[in-house]
């Protein structure tokens, strides 16, 4: 692939990345505050659970509470 082509693959992978994450900050409400609260009064452990594609997810999830303090 030459430099030009990869350029432009990597401009339209970030312009369609941008217009999902306007999507998604469209969709946010007050359930999502609810969610943050919940999650940082936790006293003890959050329990992430899934499985498949959503199993994976949820591990990078757990990995991410863990890293900041919320194992």
């Amino acid at each position: 692939m030459n430099p030009n082509n990869l350029l432009s693959m990597a401009k339209q992978v970030i312009e369609i990345e941008a217009q999902a994450c306007q999507a998604l900050s469209s969709r946010l409400d007050g359930t999502f505050i609810t969610a943050c609260e919940l999650i940082l009064r936790c006293d003890g452990r959050v329990i992430v659970t899934g499985m498949g594609k959503s199993g994976h997810i949820g591990g990078k999830i757990a990995a991410t509470l863990a890293s900041t303090g919320t194992p």
